[in-house]
């Protein structure tokens, strides 16, 4: 059993895209907006959050480009797959989110998908892009990480 199993979490989907492209800080749960039959979609794995990214418009959190495959038993009453969906928040975590985006150009990207207690939360975090020369030294340091890991399951 997974350490993030026994929290009572369930993580669905993981966004390691986010972590090679960004430098990611300030990460921080929220909710999110789902309609009809969204959820069981997402529980069956139907989920992803690539190219997923947070907007602030008039006080209010939304992820856009989330895909939501659509569910195979939904016949008409199925979602639309990209729609833009609201982020439950605090106002106070928007402002602060907002203000961050604003003044620091920041980023907000989703980095995780994950059941809480039966709800769906999304973590998201605030990311800085990186530069070519900073990606090829996360490379260089995944490789160097793998190398030890072969030399030392060797002897």
């Amino acid at each position: 059993m997974r350490k993030e199993e026994t929290l009572g979490r369930k993580i669905l989907v993981t966004n390691r895209k986010a972590s090679f492209n960004y430098f990611l800080s300030d990460f921080m749960e929220c909710g999110v907006e789902l309609k009809g039959t969204e959820i069981k979609s997402i529980k069956n794995n139907g989920c992803t959050i690539n190219d997923a990214y947070v907007i602030i418009k008039n006080g209010e959190a939304f992820i856009l480009n989330m895909h939501v495959a659509p569910y195979d038993k939904g016949n008409i009453f199925n979602h639309e797959e990209l729609r833009t969906r609201k982020l439950l928040m605090h106002k106070i975590e928007i402002l602060r989110l907002e203000q961050k985006m604003v003044k620091d150009g920041y980023t907000v990207v989703p980095t995780k998908v994950y059941l809480k207690k039966g709800r769906c939360k999304i973590e998201i975090a605030l990311a800085k892009g990186k530069k070519n020369f900073d990606k090829r030294e996360t490379i260089q340091k995944r490789d160097d990480e793998r190398n030890m890991a072969k030399a030392i399951k060797r002897d």
